[in-house]
């Protein structure tokens, strides 16, 4: 194993940049939308096209450019262990400047999602596996001989397959699993092909006569079709499914596939310590939280009337009589039975006793 240290920072400070980059580039395309609805033009999602005169659309674009290179290049520096879970930052970065500057309101189930998104992405980096099996070309084709990574492979291809024509036709439009498992699986392959083809290009600037190896030119193509199948399957599930369910269940399933291929293919946790495998497993699992949080509950809203009595302001302000606060009894204080039952019953004891 190479040890990565500077490389390591590199990469770690590469997929900081993509996310900080590709959530303000949603932002930056939404504020020229807006700007266009003000000055009366027609919108995007009315067939118009006069977003592609607004600036700040166009700055939108360029930061999403900069942000996918950026996340491009990371994977050459840094494992794919670390890389793709960071991606969950980006939402982080545009749910916070939305609030800012789109005044979209984020409840409080988003801030408690943005803090344990960041808890989480920080928890994974102390424990990433911090040194790299593949440094060349020649150990990528090496690693993608191996016979485990060949039945991964295998078992992706003949799964997908199978959800594309037999579940797809049956279930697709009923079951919001169908469509993003297909991304999460051929993305995992893709992945490993954006890998192979960071180590090429930093090859290509070292001097290396990179554009004779044909392997380079095999996960170029690779990385072309599995994206095309990635965007295909993964537009069909935003079209019948809301975005807010999508998108954790798609972070969630594509993060776990891409973990499950650099374990097989690179060997990125064969030589982390027990503390480190159990630290970057718990690190995902909090991600998964905060961005499950941050995404389910962003259309509820929370009033104070959701907390519990003795939360609530009315119980709360000291000045406030206690005639008032009496009024909102808690459950545990209300009688068992109905008063008209009470009633019926006193009248019964009654005679009986007259009896």
């Amino acid at each position: 194993p190479v040890a990565m240290g500077a490389g390591f920072g590199a990469g770690l400070g590469l997929a900081l940049a993509s996310s900080a980059f590709i959530g303000g580039s949603f932002v930056l395309k939404k504020k020229g939308l807006l700007r266009l609805c003000g000055r009366g033009r027609a919108r995007a999602g009315q067939g118009g096209h006069a977003y592609l005169r607004e600036w700040l659309w166009w700055a939108g674009l360029l930061c999403m450019g900069v942000g996918e290179a950026a996340n491009f290049a990371a994977y050459a520096f840094a494992p794919a262990t670390l890389v793709t879970p960071l991606g969950a930052l980006s939402v982080l970065v545009s749910a916070v400047l939305s609030s800012i500057f789109l005044n979209e309101q984020l409840n409080i189930h988003g801030k408690i999602g943005c803090i344990l998104s960041i808890l989480g992405s920080t928890v994974m980096v102390i424990h990433a596996p911090q040194e790299e099996e593949v440094s060349s070309l020649e150990s990528m084709a090496e690693k993608l001989k191996d016979p485990g990574f060949i039945v991964f492979a295998v078992c992706v291809l003949v799964s997908s397959l199978l959800l594309i024509f037999v579940a797809g036709p049956r279930y697709g439009q009923s079951n919001v699993l169908v469509y993003v498992l297909v991304c999460s699986a051929i993305g995992s392959l893709s992945v490993s092909c954006v890998k192979g083809l960071g180590i090429a290009l930093k090859e290509l600037f070292s001097g290396k006569p990179v554009l004779k190896e044909p392997l380079g030119w095999v996960l170029l193509v690779c990385l072309v079709i599995c994206i095309s199948i990635q965007i295909n399957y993964l537009n069909k599930a935003l079209d019948i499914f809301s975005t807010s369910v999508v998108t954790p269940i798609y972070y969630v399933l594509f993060t776990t596939a891409v973990m499950m291929c650099s374990a097989i293919l690179f060997k990125e946790w064969q030589h982390m310590v027990l503390d480190n495998i159990i630290g970057s497993i718990s690190g995902f699992l909090t991600i998964v939280s905060g961005i499950f949080l941050l995404h389910a509950f962003r259309d509820m809203p929370f009033t104070p009337s959701l907390l519990p009595l003795f939360l609530q302001p009315a119980r709360a302000d000291p000045h406030l009589p206690w005639s008032c606060a009496d009024r909102h009894q808690s459950c545990q204080h209300q009688p068992l039975l109905p008063s008209e039952d009470k009633g019926s019953q006193s009248a019964e004891e009654e005679e009986e006793e007259e009896k």
